[in-house]
């Protein structure tokens, strides 16, 4: 994997510079949220407050499983690590939707029963009061500045795609989540700033409690749609069409192939390339033109589309009236 990442520097650079600024924009933001929490009380700072948490910890794990990606292939994972970068990002899903946003929901469901109950507001009753909205504007900022980091770098990679396709279409998991995690955190912060503002205002902490529930919602839904687009990485997928059509471009064009009859391609990694193909050859052509013929293929194939690590062709004489045999039943999953 540490070939992948020499292969698409843009895309792998990019992701782990847009990693290490959330870090540590979150961890600064953390913080001083926190320390705004304890003097005032506001459910939404708290609720904020573990929102940074989850994200510092959620970069961490990114950043440990972009490492663990790059270990050389083994015997039992001939394949390599590719593919950890996926699990690590999904396990960010789980991280936010669980540490931030079930916490946020937990925390206005209880600050709605201690204000049904009468309990006196510690934000309208502190001396501190002024500092949740001076941290929550500064934190913005912070935000802000690491957000513009992640579009930067996404942009390098994005060309001329929506957002939306582009978040749906990426193979490298790193940039989309710290772009997701990253509005989040904006919004999430207005949501917060709402809250408190809107409670020292109407001295309502009514507010404070919709701030807290308009947090954590967020948070879910950011969640969800992480843990969507991440299994579909993880479940396996194919190449994208340009790579796909730069490959079949590759293969008809080498001298000796006459057509592809069947190709498959598979990402291993988010800049590594699996295919496999069955290639159509003259019935005349003798075993050295065949070797000679696949050698050129592959070299071909390479130069179209770098991202190609595993490769795998097998020659056949094309029969359109060829009937495929039935596939023989799955034997038992073994039971070690």
């Amino acid at each position: 994997m540490g070939r992948l990442w020499q292969d698409s520097p843009v895309s792998a650079e990019g992701g782990t510079r847009a990693v290490i600024a959330a870090l540590l924009a979150n961890t600064f933001i953390a913080l001083t949220k926190f320390g705004a929490w304890a003097l005032t009380g506001a459910s939404s700072i708290l609720a904020e407050a573990i929102h940074s948490v989850a994200d510092a910890g959620n970069q961490v794990l990114l950043l440990v499983g972009g490492r663990r990606s790059q270990r050389e292939a083994t015997q039992e994972h001939p394949f390599g690590y590719g593919r950890e970068r996926y699990i690590f990002s999904f396990i960010v899903s789980i991280v936010l939707f669980s540490v931030g946003g079930l916490f946020a929901l937990y925390e206005a469901y209880h600050k709605w029963h201690e204000i049904q109950e009468g309990h006196p507001n510690e934000l309208l009753e502190s001396r501190w009061w002024w500092v949740p909205v001076v941290i929550l504007v500064a934190a913005i900022i912070a935000e802000s500045l690491s957000f513009r980091t992640a579009i930067r770098e996404s942009n390098k990679t994005r060309g001329k795609q929506r957002w939306s396709k582009f978040i749906r279409a990426a193979k490298a998991p790193e940039l989309p989540v710290i772009l997701l995690e990253d509005f989040a955190a904006l919004v999430g912060l207005v949501f917060a700033l709402f809250g408190v503002g809107m409670t020292l205002l109407t001295h309502n902490g009514i507010f404070d409690v919709i701030g807290t529930v308009m947090i954590g919602l967020l948070l879910v839904a950011v969640a969800v749609t992480l843990a969507i687009e991440t299994k579909s990485l993880l479940l396996g997928e194919a190449a994208s069409l340009d790579a796909i059509s730069r490959i079949e471009g590759a293969l008809t064009s080498t001298a000796g192939v006459e057509r592809i009859i069947h190709m498959k391609t598979l990402h291993l990694g988010p800049e590594e390339v699996l295919v496999a193909a069955k290639i159509a050859v003259g019935p005349q052509s003798s075993a050295a033109d065949v070797t000679e013929t696949i050698n050129r293929a592959e070299i071909n194939i390479r130069d179209a589309e770098p991202m190609v690590t595993s490769l795998y062709l097998e020659p056949d004489i094309y029969d359109p009236n060829h009937v495929p045999a039935p596939r023989p039943e799955r034997p038992a999953a073994p039971s070690h």
